[in-house]
């Protein structure tokens, strides 16, 4: 799984905010409505138009890994466009080179 060198740097520096953040996580997930793949999806439309673009590689290893195409996760990447402009453009190489390249892309 790609994570991001920050994200790799809390999860190893401070293990049990980590373990809090991660329970969250889980917890969020089983109350979501949303199958995993359509929570993917929308996961990275959020990512890409708050630009939290260290988090794309992961995110997209986790929609591709949840059935979504090329083309569901370049839509979900310009979603925001008509909202916030040309800055949803940013996460776009990113989220590309991430689901086309190999499965251990990392995040810079």
């Amino acid at each position: 799984m790609p994570l991001s060198k920050a994200f790799a740097l809390f999860l190893e520096q401070a293990p049990a905010q980590a373990a809090a953040w991660m329970t969250m996580v889980e917890g969020m997930a089983k109350a979501s409505a949303l199958d995993p793949k359509t929570e993917a999806i929308a996961y990275l439309a959020v990512l890409a138009a708050t630009g939290q673009h260290s988090g794309i590689p992961f995110h997209v290893a986790e929609a591709k890994r949840a059935g979504a195409s090329r083309e569901e996760v370049v839509g979900a990447i310009l979603l925001g466009l008509p909202a916030i402009g040309h800055r949803a453009l940013g996460a776009l190489p990113e989220a590309l080179a991430a689901y086309d390249g190999p499965e251990g892309h990392a995040a810079p």
